[in-house]
């Protein structure tokens, strides 16, 4: 009747919409965007347009990824943040070189491993994750500056690259339903650190989907940025005084000269070829890029040759068979090269991703592609070495933005921006508007282990921009990347191998179904990689073929499908046009022009 109807009505509107969006069934298809002038790929539809707006503006495609980097602050601030870390691959054009950005920062002065054990840290990681040890300095603003002014067009400045954030921040803008839901899940958080510029309702509750959030504290800091620089305008003055604060109200120790102290670094980047066919770059360590090649060389020595499609049951295994090997080396051995305890890596950064070291660990850790899952892996420690004595284990982290531009001059920027887990330590510095990051929580608590907690070190990293060229003429393949914690390496290998194997497009690509291995962390170490649990995605057609090998499989459906990641690619075809995908378990879009 009537009466009926009218209920059903009243349930067409945000709530519904958003209980919708949030199921994530994949019952629809997206086809990829197609654009020649320039193209943007996020997880935000505004963050997106901006970056658009800013290339339209004659910015180039730097320039707009530092757009993007800072609307996401607003749109998604439950995983990204001025408050977190930054990184960059960039291309350009007109040389065909590859370059990185690294803006990660290192831990304070004052955090030594007996520190921790004085604070009652008596096992391998500084518990909780959001302990205010676990704050190191954050390195997103000095990236986005220097992204701007090394790489950007020159015909724009800070100030005008911000402007689009700026003004998302001032009017407020609607929050996307996967967002708003993962927002939710944090209010006990965000309640119990007092970080009411991320609540609505006099800091009573997340914003719900749909619903217009504004955050004028943020607009402030971010003009304040633009008018003073990253240096002047954050990393001295009211930004950085109210940061120290915060983090020593609750026993923090970063300190003024902590932050006063950082800069961007610079470094080569890490690459090596896939089938012949293209060169994937990647970040050298801290970062983990080295587990993405490595796991990429020991699929391509599992299955030689061209390899079977992807997706099928012989691929599925022997792609997560090559995924735990890189893992146990790389969790073993990656930590900040430019610190003493790096000398104790008993395998180099560059021995990681050598193609003949990925052969012998195939070898060596028993990985047969027709047979059943192998036994370990034990971490790799050099040609004849046992390491068998050395594992230790491992956890997932799913919270970080990923975004990448193409220009209509073939310029691309993979960028990623993070607080680690979600809000991070859900710290607000007063009057700021955003939270910080606790990145430190990637140490190991382990005195000799590379990556053992210590003053003024930079933590083993899980967050990767990925970047691949053309291997025969150095032209750009795409810009790529899927965000979240440790399922970034694995969703390279994933996606990479669907273009390359399979042939897909950037949006099939991300569509197709993906595996995580689970509960793999830095700061346990590379032991629990021997039991780690496989978690398949809903529609996953080998699931059964992977457990009748041994792999404990789980399965993960609606809304937890956020655990594979969440990914963009733009991919430049051998004309010039540029092919872009997002992935549809987040909110975002790839937009073009």
């Amino acid at each position: 009747g009537t009466g009926h109807r009218e209920a059903v009505m009243a349930g067409h509107g945000s709530k519904s919409w958003g209980e919708s969006a949030t199921a994530i069934e994949f019952k629809g298809r997206r086809g990829p965007t197609i654009a020649t002038r320039g193209m943007v790929a996020s997880s935000q539809t505004l963050a997106s347009e901006a970056g658009l707006r800013i290339l339209r503006a004659g910015g180039n495609a730097f320039d707009a990824a530092v757009a993007v980097a800072a609307a996401l602050n607003v749109c998604e601030p439950t995983s990204t943040g001025i408050g977190g870390d930054a990184f960059a691959l960039c291309y350009h054009a007109s040389s065909k070189d590859v370059t990185a950005v690294v803006g990660g920062g290192a831990s304070p002065a004052a955090l030594t491993l007996d520190l921790c054990r004085q604070r009652g840290h008596l096992g391998t990681e500084i518990a909780p994750s959001t302990d205010a040890l676990c704050v190191v300095v954050p390195g997103a603003c000095a990236a986005w500056e220097d992204v701007v002014t090394r790489h950007g067009s020159g015909k724009l400045t800070l100030g005008d690259v911000l402007a689009p954030a700026i003004e998302l921040a001032e009017h407020g803008a609607p929050i996307g339903p996967v967002t708003a839901e993962l927002w939710r899940r944090q209010e006990p958080l965000l309640r119990a650190t007092g970080a009411t510029c991320m609540l609505v309702d006099d800091g009573v509750r997340a914003p719900s989907a749909g619903e217009v959030f504004a955050n004028p504290q943020l607009a402030a800091t971010f003009r304040r940025v633009a008018a003073h620089g990253a240096k002047e305008g954050f990393y001295r003055g009211p930004i950085a005084e109210a940061i120290v604060a915060a983090v020593a109200e609750r026993g923090g120790v970063l300190t003024l000269e902590d932050l006063d102290a950082h800069a961007t670094r610079f470094p080569a980047p890490m690459s090596q070829t896939y089938r012949d066919d293209v060169r994937v770059w990647e970040l050298p360590p801290p970062n983990h890029g080295v587990a993405a090649l490595l796991a990429l060389n020991c699929l391509e020595a599992a299955l030689p040759g061209t390899g079977p499609p992807p997706h099928c049951m012989t691929w599925d295994h022997a792609s997560v068979e090559a995924m735990r090997v890189a893992f146990a080396d790389s969790l073993e051995h990656c930590g900040d090269p430019e610190h003493a305890d790096a000398v104790g890596a008993a395998v180099t950064a560059d021995e990681l991703v050598d193609k003949a070291y990925a052969r012998r660990r195939i070898v060596s850790c028993g990985v047969d592609t027709a047979g059943n899952r192998c036994e370990g892996p034990a971490p790799g420690g050099g040609e004849g070495s046992d390491d068998s004595d050395k594992t230790r284990g491992l956890r997932p982290s799913p919270d970080t933005v990923y975004f990448c531009v193409v220009d209509g001059e073939g310029n691309a920027c993979s960028f990623i921006n993070s607080n680690y887990d979600g809000f991070g330590t859900g710290i607000a510095p007063e009057g700021c508007g955003f939270t910080l990051q606790n990145r430190g929580h990637n140490f190991i608590l382990a005195e000799g282990h590379v990556n053992c907690v210590g003053p003024r070190k930079r933590p083993y990293h899980t967050i990767i921009p990925g970047m691949a060229t053309r291997a025969a003429t150095g032209d750009l393949y795409a810009a790529f990347g899927v965000m979240g914690g440790f399922m970034q390496p694995q969703g390279h290998l994933q996606v990479i191998s669907h273009m390359v194997d399979g042939g897909l497009d950037p949006q099939a690509a991300l569509d197709m179904p993906r595996w995580c291995i689970g509960g793999v962390g830095s700061e346990k170490g590379s032991g629990s990689v021997v039991d780690a649990p496989v978690a398949v995605e809903a529609g996953h057609r080998s699931a059964n073929d992977l457990l009748r090998r041994g792999h404990l499989v789980e399965h993960a459906a609606g809304l937890e499908r956020t655990v594979f990641g969440r990914g963009q690619i733009i991919a430049r075809d051998e004309r010039g046009v540029l092919w872009g995908g997002s992935d549809p378990r987040g909110d975002g879009c790839a937009i073009g022009f």
